[in-house]
């Protein structure tokens, strides 16, 4: 699915008319539904959160669709999907990630700019509380889960990588502490993943599901202006490629109620053996 039918399936799917002025304008806080992350969960643009996409509440359905880019040292990741939020209990979403390998392509013997390609089919289901009201004590949960398809099979066997599919599984807890305008976000994820799938699932090292964690924090400088930070481990399956933890710090700005957009510095370290992987990290979402 390339970009101009994701963003065609945004349009598609939103009411139009009187209907759609109350099923889209959503109650929500501006920022507080997260941006995406490059997997098209609702989150911060590495960690998952517990939150569900999109402005609406429990009364109605929100939507929000979501492209990213990452320009790093040696290659170049876009990923762009949508999500939907139904009563603000249940999210459904999809990504499609194209990870370029440039030049390393040509080193690796796949021909200069080859580009790995992945779809991501994610739902989550929120269990408990709520990230912005209620028991200031109390944070929302989801759990949540994504079914990953690697469309270059033959390429994560060649480094190792025992399946092309794999499934992750995540228990979120996010909470937004409205006194001190903070948020804070803890996700357990059990996965096989390499690079978030891009090199397959599993491999030499280790077949076995292994538990993950992802954090975050983000402070409110103002009503549409958001700092933060975000912390992601992953599993280090294969002994021809080490896999580091990957962070960033970033920047998303509240345009309008509808737009968001998040700008990051990201270390995602050693990638197929080409270390220091650094660079920006842009987002542009659109959400009702």
């Amino acid at each position: 699915m390339n970009l101009a039918a994701t963003l065609a399936l945004v349009i598609a799917a939103a009411p139009s008319g009187a209907h759609a002025q109350d099923l889209l304008e959503g109650g929500k806080l501006v920022l507080t539904n997260g941006i995406s992350t490059v997997e098209g969960a609702g989150g911060g643009g590495l960690a998952t959160w517990a939150t569900i996409s999109g402005l609406e509440t429990r009364s109605g359905i929100g939507i929000s669709g979501h492209v990213t880019v990452v320009d790093l040292p040696d290659y170049g990741l876009d990923s762009h999907g949508i999500a939907v939020g139904i009563g603000d209990r249940l999210e459904i979403s999809y990504a499609r990630q194209n990870f370029d390998t440039r030049l390393v392509g040509a080193a690796l013997g796949l021909g200069k700019g080859y580009t790995l390609n992945q779809d991501i089919y994610g739902a989550k289901l929120r269990l408990l509380g709520d990230a912005v009201y209620g028991d200031a004590l109390v944070p929302q949960v989801s759990i949540s889960v994504q079914h990953k398809r690697n469309l270059d099979g033959p390429v994560a066997r060649a480094v190792g990588a025992k399946h092309d599919r794999g499934t992750d599984f995540a228990l979120s807890a996010t909470k937004l502490f409205l006194r001190y305008s903070l948020l804070v976000n803890t996700t357990f994820r059990l996965t096989k993943a390499n690079q978030l799938g891009l090199l397959g699932f599993g491999g030499d090292r280790s077949d076995k599901y292994s538990v993950q964690f992802e954090g975050s924090i983000a402070y409110q400088l103002s009503r549409r202006l958001v700092v933060g930070g975000e912390y992601r481990t992953k599993p280090d399956n294969l002994g021809i490629a080490q896999e580091n933890d990957a962070k960033d710090v970033f920047v998303a700005y509240a345009l309008t109620r509808n737009v968001t957009l998040t700008g990051a510095y990201v270390d995602l370290g050693s990638i197929a053996t080409f270390g220091a992987q650094r660079g920006a990290f842009l987002s542009a979402q659109l959400a009702f």
